[in-house]
C-alpha cells in the first residue's frame, strides 16, 4: 500500500486480500483502506472484484489470503451479523428490509425494545420519529415501508444500519434507482454521517457522483488494485484511464475500419428511452456496418440495448425498419422483425443450462417459426451441426447440456442461436467477457464476417482496442444518455477515454 496510507490510522483495512472460486483468483492481494470521517469510492468494472471485496469486508465471505483488520486488530467475521456487531453496516441498491412491515417495526427489527417481556411498541414509535427526524424525514413511522419511495426505503436501510453498527457504512449502489433531487437528499445524509466521524464506502458507476461527495478512490481491475488517489489529485479522464486501463492513455491512437461509404439504412431509433433506465436516444443503423457502444458498467449501454429488442419497454419514441414504423414492446416482436440479441450476462439470461446444445441453438428458431411448424430432431441436429462447424463449437456431442460446455463455447452457442433465425440485425452485449483466446479470436471473425455479409449489428464492448478494431462507428454512453457517435479518425481508444470522462454538455453529438 501507499506510504501515507501506512501512516493513517485506519478503521477498517484490507491487507492483501486474495480469493479464489475455482480457477479463477477474483481478489488477488487487494490492499483496502478506511478512513474515520472520509467516503471512499470503490470503482471497477464487471469482473472487477468490488462486490468479492465487499462481501469479505462485510461478513458474507472468508478470504483465502490476506486479513481484515479493525482499528489495527485482525478480525475474523463468519457472517454479516458479526460484521454489524464490530460495527460495520451495509445498505444495498435493493432495500434488504420488510416492505409489509413498517418504518418503525424495520428500523428496530431484532432488536426492539422491551419491558417485562413485552414489546414497547410506543417507544418504538417515538424513536422512530426522532430518529427519522434526525434524517429530515417527517413521515409516518406506523405506514409500511413499502408505500413510501425507493429514496425514503434507501434511508431507512441506512438509519437503521448506522444505529446498528456506527464505525463503517457500506453503499452498494444507492443512487441507481434515484432521481437527482433524491440523489442530493441522500449526499446530504452522506455528508452528515461523514462529519460524525462515520467511514463511509460508495460504490456508485456515475463518475458525477464520485466527484460530488467521495473524498478517495479505489480502483480495481481484474482482481487487482489498480490505485488509491485523493479525488484532488484526480481528473475525469485520469479516472476512466485507471478503470480502462492505463496503457490506453500511453499507446497510439488506433483506428477502426476504414470508413466505407454505409449501406442502406435498415432501422432508426427516435427519442427512445425508459425513465430511470436510459434518457432517449436517437440512432440509424445501416446495413452491413458494425456500430460500436462504448461505456463504464451502468452508463446505460445495457439499458439501450435492452429497449431496442424489447425486453424493456421504451416509454417514449418511435421505431422504423426502412421507411415503416413498427411497434417493438416485447422481445418477440423484436424477433419477428428480424433481431437477435446475445446478452451479457450469459448464464442467466442466455443459455437455457439443462437443455443441450442442439435446443439452445434451434429454440429461437423455432420461437420465430411457431409451434405449430415444429422443428423434428434430425432438422434441430442439421441446423445445430452446421453452426458447429461454422463457428467451431467444440462439444462431445450435439445433445450434451449446455451447462458442460466452457464459457467461450457457451457465447458461441448463443451467437448460433441467433444466427439460425437468419436476422437482419443483430445485438451482442460484451460477446467476448470471460471466454478464452480461442473463442475469443473466433467470435471477433465471425463479427467481421457477419459485417461483410451485410448484416447491421451493434456491439457493446468494454474492450476499446477490440470495439476500435470492427466497428464503422461508435456511440459512447455516459450516465444513462448517449452522449457521443464517433466516427473516422475518431473512432480510437483515446478519444473514446475523453468522451466517457467529459463533463455533461446537453445534446449528444458527433465528433
Amino acid at each position: 500500500m501507499q506510504t501515507v496510507e501506512k501512516r493513517t490510522p485506519f478503521v477498517l483495512e484490507a491487507c492483501g486480500i486474495t480469493k479464489i472460486f475455482g480457477q479463477n483468483r477474483a481478489l488477488d492481494g487487494v490492499d483496502f483502506g478506511l478512513i474515520p470521517g472520509e467516503v471512499h469510492a470503490l470503482l471497477g468494472e464487471n469482473g472487477a472484484g468490488k462486490s468479492t471485496l465487499i462481501k469479505i469486508l462485510t461478513g458474507a465471505a472468508q478470504p483465502d489470503g490476506g486479513a481484515v483488520m479493525l482499528n489495527g486488530e485482525a478480525i475474523s467475521l463468519r457472517d454479516p451479523l458479526q460484521a454489524q456487531s464490530h460495527g460495520i453496516g451495509t445498505v444495498y441498491q435493493e432495500v434488504n428490509l420488510l416492505p409489509n412491515r413498517s418504518v418503525a417495526d424495520n428500523l428496530f427489527l431484532g432488536h426492539q425494545p422491551t419491558r417485562f417481556g413485552f414489546v414497547q411498541k410506543s417507544v418504538i414509535d417515538r424513536e422512530a420519529r426522532r430518529l427519522m427526524a434526525r434524517y429530515g424525514l417527517d413521515i409516518d413511522v406506523q405506514a409500511e415501508l413499502g408505500t413510501f419511495s425507493v429514496a425514503v426505503q434507501q434511508l431507512v436501510a441506512i438509519a437503521r444500519a448506522v444505529e446498528l453498527s456506527g464505525k463503517v457504512l457500506v453503499l452498494d449502489e444507492p443512487t441507481a434507482s434515484l432521481d437527482q433531487q433524491e440523489v442530493d437528499k441522500l449526499f446530504e445524509v452522506v455528508r452528515a454521517l461523514k462529519s460524525r466521524g462515520m467511514a463511509i464506502v460508495f460504490i456508485t458507476h456515475f463518475l458525477d457522483q464520485v466527484f460530488a461527495i467521495s473524498d478517495r478512490v479505489t480502483v480495481l481491475r481484474n482482481g487487482k488494485r489498480v490505485g488509491t488517489e485523493a479525488l484532488d489529485n484526480l481528473t475525469r479522464t485520469d479516472l476512466v484511464r485507471m478503470m480502462l486501463g492505463k496503457d490506453i492513455a500511453f499507446v497510439p491512437a488506433v483506428t477502426g475500419i476504414e470508413e466505407r461509404e454505409a449501406g442502406p439504412p435498415l432501422i432508426e431509433f427516435t427519442g427512445c428511452g425508459k425513465a430511470g433506465k436510459v434518457k432517449p436516444f436517437s440512432l440509424r443503423i445501416n446495413r452491413g456496418e458494425v456500430v460500436g457502444v462504448a461505456g463504464l458498467l451502468g452508463s446505460g449501454r445495457t439499458e439501450m440495448a435492452r429497449i431496442m429488442f424489447g425486453a424493456d419497454q421504451k416509454d417514449c419514441g418511435e421505431v422504423k425498419i426502412g421507411t415503416k414504423r413498427v411497434d417493438i414492446h416485447a422481445p418477440a416482436q423484436a424477433i419477428a422483425h428480424g433481431f437477435g440479441f446475445c446478452p451479457e450476462d450469459r448464464k442467466a439470461e442466455g443459455i437455457l443450462g439443462d437443455l443441450s446444445v442442439r435446443e439452445n441453438i434451434a429454440i429461437a428458431l423455432q420461437g420465430k417459426l411457431g409451434w405449430f411448424k415444429a422443428l423434428n430432431r434430425d432438422e434441430q441436429m442439421e441446423i445445430a451441426g452446421r453452426f458447429a462447424e461454422e463457428l467451431d463449437i467444440r462439444a462431445a456431442s450435439l445433445d450434451l447440456p449446455v451447462k458442460l460446455l466452457s464459457g467461450g463455447n457457451q457465447q458461441k452457442v448463443i451467437l448460433a442461436r441467433w444466427l439460425a433465425t437468419n436476422p437482419d440485425f443483430l445485438i451482442l452485449d460484451e460477446p467476448t467477457r470471460g471466454i478464452d483466446i480461442g473463442a475469443h479470436a473466433e467470435i471477433v471473425r465471425t463479427i467481421n464476417r457477419l459485417r461483410e455479409d451485410g448484416l447491421a449489428l451493434m456491439v457493446i464492448s468494454s474492450e476499446l482496442d477490440e470495439i476500435v478494431a470492427y466497428s464503422s462507428r461508435i456511440v459512447v454512453m455516459r450516465d444513462r444518455v448517449m452522449a457521443a457517435e464517433l466516427r473516422g479518425d475518431n473512432v480510437n481508444a483515446s478519444v473514446i477515454v475523453q468522451a466517457i470522462a467529459a463533463q455533461p454538455d446537453g445534446e449528444p453529438h458527433a465528433i
